[in-house]
């Protein structure tokens, strides 16, 4: 019984672009903002943005990834 609406949530989600959340890098763990995570340094350029040559592709030449604090 199809009514042609979406029983899932307005906007889009992790990695989509819309809902004012900047875009992820690969080297993140979550969104910046996202509760219990913070900013670290790249572990693939050392916090440089710059990877053979490059921009790293991890932190896409930030130099910072978000990971998650703390823990339980």
């Amino acid at each position: 019984m199809a009514t042609g609406k979406s029983d899932q949530p307005a906007g889009g989600g992790i990695n989509q672009p819309g809902g004012g959340q900047a875009p992820m890098a690969p080297g993140d763990e979550a969104p910046a903002g996202t509760p219990s995570t913070g900013e670290n340094v790249c572990p693939e350029c050392g916090g440089s943005g710059k990877k053979d040559g490059g921009t790293c592709n991890n932190c896409q030449g930030t130099g910072i990834v978000i990971v998650g604090i703390g823990g339980a």
